[in-house]
């Protein structure tokens, strides 16, 4: 959920004119929402997991001179449909990791910057999300 659309619920919410049912169908929504959101974040868990577990296996097989140290990120790339297929692909992902690892030092080097707190003040209204009059 963006942004803008918890702002157009807080709106929505905050506005005397909604109705008991009205709430309740919103309430259902985020449910629905935040149910979709939880299950979305444990697929990403495995998946993360499953690769993590593969990048460590790789580097113990290279570790103990085993004669295919890849083998097990080769795999659970395969699983995924992520392993490159020709030249042009292998050179486009060299560039995008080493553009991402540019990226990521640049972002590292610059201080967080703290959102202020409380209710902002200018309102964004968004088309995903519609509710009930």
């Amino acid at each position: 959920m963006t942004r803008s659309e918890f702002d157009d619920i807080r709106a929505f919410l905050a506005d005397d004119a909604t109705h008991a049912g009205d709430l309740l169908r919103v309430a259902r929504t985020l449910i629905d929402d935040l149910e979709h959101a939880r299950m979305r974040e444990a697929v990403l868990r495995t998946y993360y997991l499953r690769l993590l577990t593969a990048a460590r296996a790789t580097v113990a097989a290279e570790a103990v001179d085993a004669p295919d140290p890849l083998a097990f990120i080769k795999h659970e790339l395969a699983e995924r449909g992520q392993l490159p297929e020709d030249g042009e692909a292998v050179q486009r992902i060299l560039s995008d990791a080493a553009a991402a690892s540019a990226l990521l030092a640049c972002l590292e080097q610059q201080p967080a910057q703290v959102r202020p707190r409380g209710m902002r003040l200018r309102r964004c209204v968004g088309t995903a999300r519609t509710f009930p009059r």
